[in-house]
């Protein structure tokens, strides 16, 4: 049974609403800790806290407790606890999880747009935060709201914002551990910070990659040297840095050689990938590739394998390299390399994490100077089945808020909260979802929020609760 059209009344009403206040959340450059290590003093992300507090307190939600707790040496978090309603068990648990820090600035934005310039154009509100993952929040008390608006139930609902994920969630576990008794044994967990292929249905992520991230730094000589006096006697240590990530990665094809992420795709997954590459096409359409580019594979299914359930290595920043303008004819003595490795979802992390150490520091050339640094890891996530109820619930959910049926796919991300909510509630159910389009670029310039996605979302997750009340 689905809610009446009071429900989408109701989001529909507080959306307008949500909109200006996701102007003033993207005016915040609250960067994650791990971008910005004096976040304390700066005092942004205690100024996003405070917005989505305040706002949070102010919905006339009968019972509703808004919370914010910060432990030493710790991010805060934001917990709003939600008592059941209408027929809902009392001692049923609901977890809602969103986060409010943000990715830094990134350069290449439009010269209109900017990462902290939030500006609503059409559809899409452009700035930092805004999809990833600032809506969280505000979708998941209106969701809340709407449910009883339309005489609908729900379970005890716990929503937990916290303020690290894009640091990998470091805090997380102290808070999962100081909350346990708040945040009790849910049945369902509800996970906003995920994405969509299209914004024409409701899209369930049935996996996430893990991650390890490291930076590997090659010491040749001890200063500078003219290069046309030295260069082919003194190795170069972007060659020495190149040649060891050939350890790690195939440069022709992309394939990671470390045995932890050669993993079995399960068949399922496989199923999965191909039903939606038939319906959808080749979701790499949807990237600005340069004229006469193109991705790894033109083969639908394989491009959404690829991005879901394989390794893949990213250099995401380096140090030692001048700007070109500023470049002289010097052989440098250090190059580092910031790496980002994306790992299967059924992957052990740790392993993985151990094995790039050593690939990277084993016997390196020349007797180079090769340190890896800053390692940390995080594990995948591979849903368990759906229960029947919800099967029927996310197709009643996405019918009713997009008008279409729900699909599953794969991320490629990464959400660190997910492999330890697994771990933790191996009986619960999983919804993990988002509004993060191929196009919305999420870290990158141009971020956008589809606000008509978000309030369709709201509706869905509404639906989603109350069959999770009424279920047999």
């Amino acid at each position: 049974m689905s809610l009446d059209s009071t429900a989408s009344d109701l989001v529909d009403r507080v959306w307008d609403g949500i909109v200006p206040v996701l102007h003033d959340y993207i005016a915040i450059p609250n960067v994650s800790e791990a971008f910005d290590p004096d976040w304390r003093d700066h005092g942004h992300m205690h100024r996003a806290v405070e917005l989505i507090r305040a706002w949070c307190e102010a919905r006339p939600i009968e019972g509703a407790e808004v919370e914010v707790h910060e432990l030493p040496g710790r991010s805060p978090v934001i917990l709003v606890e939600v008592p059941a309603t209408g027929g809902a068990a009392g001692d049923d648990t609901v977890l809602l999880y969103g986060h409010l820090d943000k990715q830094p600035e990134m350069e290449g934005w439009r010269p209109d747009l900017g990462p902290w310039t939030p500006v609503l154009e059409g559809d899409r509100l452009y700035g930092r935060g805004g999809a990833d993952d600032g809506y969280a929040a505000f979708a998941s008390l209106t969701a809340i709201e709407a449910v009883r608006s339309a005489g609908g139930d729900h379970a005890r609902c716990v929503v937990l914002i916290e303020a690290s994920e894009e640091s990998g969630s470091p805090d997380l576990p102290a808070y999962v551990e100081a909350l346990a008794d708040r945040i009790g044994s849910p049945s369902l967990v509800v996970c906003l910070d995920s994405g969509c292929i299209d914004y024409q249905r409701l899209w369930v992520t049935t996996s996430l990659r893990g991650m390890v991230m490291a930076t590997l730094t090659v010491d040749i000589v001890d200063e500078g040297l003219h290069s046309g006096d030295v260069s082919g006697m003194v190795p170069s240590t972007f060659r020495i840095a190149r040649a060891l990530l050939s350890r790690v990665e195939d440069e022709s094809t992309g394939r990671v050689l470390l045995p932890s992420c050669d993993v079995e795709i399960p068949a399922d997954r496989v199923a999965q990938a191909e039903a939606t590459a038939a319906e959808i096409g080749a979701i790499a359409d949807h990237y600005p590739f340069v004229e006469d580019a193109g991705p790894t594979s033109p083969e639908p299914a394989d491009q959404l394998l690829a991005r879901t359930w394989r390794a893949a290595l990213s250099v995401v920043g380096a140090d030692g390299l001048p700007p070109t303008k500023r470049a002289g004819n010097v052989l440098r003595p250090s190059t580092s390399l910031k790496l980002s490795l994306r790992i299967p979802p059924t992957a052990d992390h740790e392993a993985a994490a151990q094995e790039l150490r050593e690939a990277l520091t084993t016997d390196p050339p020349y007797g180079a100077r090769v340190t890896v640094d800053d390692v940390d890891s995080g594990p995948g996530w591979n849903a368990p089945a759906a229960a029947p109820w919800l099967d029927a619930a996310l197709e009643q959910a996405s019918e009713r808020a997009f008008g279409r049926p729900a699909r599953l796919f794969g991320e490629g991300g990464s959400i660190p909260f997910m492999g330890m909510l697994g771990a933790r509630f191996p009986d619960a159910q999983f919804v993990i979802t988002g509004v993060l389009g191929p196009d919305a670029n999420a870290h990158g310039p141009n971020e956008y929020l589809h606000v008509p996605t978000a309030r369709r979302l709201t509706l869905a997750v509404a639906e989603l609760l109350d069959a999770h009340a009424r279920r047999v």
